[in-house]
């Protein structure tokens, strides 16, 4: 194994060795037991003649070959979600050519690929003097297009609806018109506000269980169109306190990047499926823990996932919304993608010493799949920021 020099919280350096990898399949075998979406990120090209920072020019190639590694594995994507960095460099212009790639890439698996799509609004600028009528339009022209594409919803968190709403009611006025409308049913995103501080306050309060109350209502007397509500707060309490309240056949998709095991394993009264942006990062742990409870063997579920816990919540710490850094970061280092660099030139949005922790723990993990081509990436990244 390459021994290289990571930094280290102290502001000194340390030579670190990698162990080996967990023999994690490259194939699922076998449906698995949850519904597991993982939010796919992107793969720019940094060779595009452009302005980094404004322009979205993006590596089809790279970025449909990912998917198919997903739906390799048994997981389904969630297409075009802020781990996309939807609202964070990618635009609606960019995420309707990249809906329609995914769902043509989809195709070639007769069925068995899972895709759901992100519908918004972010094509609409925030502003208090916008109308929920204007909010409702934005959304039915995503809408139009999703399914237009073939593609399944996933109803996002709207920052335009955010910042002009009035009160509960204008949520619950927009929301139903749109699951009235909608072909099939959808999956609701509540993201919190740790993902993206202009969505403070949704369903109309900043106190999450008061906004839950207006959620569930919403969700609940209009259960024939919703498949299930993805809930991003990162707090399993409040996650399985909305996932008890919701009517019969309404998934709980759980978000939660810090506590996904024992929510997906679920308790004496349910479970959550899942749609994370951390299965992005550890798809094959992902799908072998997954492959394991099939076989009912939830010993090696926790085994495989408990240490991908520490890796999660460090690439999820706060600023919560950076963490599509360290998800592109573990693509690199795993050979997905030659090079380390994000739309909108996010790849800046954290330290060598946050980059240098996650080479760590995904190496306990047993997530680096060739240490050494990891290893010589990681120097690559390091000496950049100076580190010989």
């Amino acid at each position: 194994m390459i021994t290289l020099t990571l930094p280290t919280a102290d502001g000194k350096t340390e030579r670190y060795t990698p162990g080996s990898p967990a023999d994690f399949a490259r194939k699922a075998e076998g449906g698995l037991p949850r519904v597991a979406f993982a939010a796919a990120h992107v793969v720019p090209n940094p060779l595009a003649d452009c302005d980094p920072w404004l322009d979205e020019p993006i590596d089809w190639d790279a970025t449909i070959a990912y998917r198919r590694h997903l739906w390799d594995l048994g997981l389904g994507v969630a297409e075009a979600m802020d781990t996309a960095q939807r609202g964070m460099g990618l635009g609606w212009e960019t995420a309707q050519e990249l809906i329609r790639r995914s769902v043509a890439a989809a195709a070639d698996y007769d069925g068995d690929a899972m895709i759901a799509c992100g519908a918004g609004t972010d094509h609409l600028s925030p502003d208090p003097s916008l109308t929920i009528d204007d909010v409702i339009r934005a959304y039915e022209e995503q809408f139009e297009m999703v399914e237009g594409a073939g593609g399944r919803i996933i109803l996002m968190a709207s920052r335009a609806l955010a910042k002009c709403a009035r009160s509960p009611d204008d949520y619950a006025k927009v929301y139903d018109r749109l699951l009235s409308q909608a072909r099939e049913p959808v999956i609701i995103h509540w993201l919190g506000e740790m993902f993206d501080p202009a969505l403070a306050g949704y369903w109309g309060s900043g106190d999450h269980m008061a906004a839950m109350d207006v959620a569930v209502d919403v969700i609940n007397r209009n259960a024939a169109k919703v498949d299930g509500v993805k809930v991003s707060l990162l707090d399993d309490t409040k996650e399985i306190a909305m996932r008890r309240r919701l009517a019969k056949g309404v998934r709980m998709y759980s978000g939660d990047d810090f506590n996904y095991p024992d929510l997906i394993a679920g308790d004496e009264e349910g479970y959550s499926d899942a749609l994370l942006g951390i299965f992005d990062a550890i798809a094959p742990a992902a799908s072998a823990a997954l492959a394991a409870m099939a076989r009912q063997d939830m010993t090696l579920y926790h085994q495989i996932l408990a240490p991908t816990v520490p890796l999660s919540r460090h690439i999820f710490k706060a600023p919560t919304r950076f963490y599509k850094t360290g998800v592109v970061f573990m693509a690199y280092l795993n050979g997905h993608q030659d090079h380390f660099s994000m739309v909108g030139g996010q790849q800046s949005a954290r330290s060598a010493v946050h980059l240098a922790e996650i080479f760590r723990l995904a190496d306990k993990a047993g997530l680096l799949s060739d240490p050494d081509l990891a290893s010589r990436r990681a120097s690559t990244v390091m000496a950049q920021y100076g580190v010989a």
